[in-house]
């Protein structure tokens, strides 16, 4: 078999579930921890990994690591543009938690410091 189509093949069968396909809308908006993906999904951390994991495998996505965080971000364009095209078009930004303990999440917006 071609490389090519192996590694297309790798990249459908990492599509064909539906938590790792919430975890790559989330990454669409840009770069994010694991713990905000916990708390976005409610699911547990070594849940979380075993997607990312696979992910990983796959290379649809990388990681970072930042003190005790570890970073995530979506490697190939080619899932944003077929997510895009399934899904429709991501919002933009980060989305802030209450109950998420992340970098991100736990910056008060300046709006709010006045």
């Amino acid at each position: 078999m071609n490389a090519p189509y192996r590694e297309t093949s790798q990249i459908f069968q990492a599509l064909a579930h539906p938590v790792r396909l919430q975890i790559l809308d989330l990454l669409r908006r840009g770069e994010i921890c694991v713990c905000h993906i916990e708390t976005a999904l409610q699911k547990r951390q070594a849940y979380v990994s075993q997607q990312l994991m696979q992910l990983r495998e796959a290379g649809i996505v990388d990681c970072r690591r930042d003190g005790l965080q570890v970073y995530y971000w979506l490697k190939d364009e080619r899932v944003s543009n077929m997510l895009t095209l399934v899904l429709g078009s991501a919002t933009s930004g980060h989305e802030q938690l209450a109950t998420c303990s992340c970098p991100l999440c736990s910056v008060v917006p300046l709006a709010q410091i006045s």
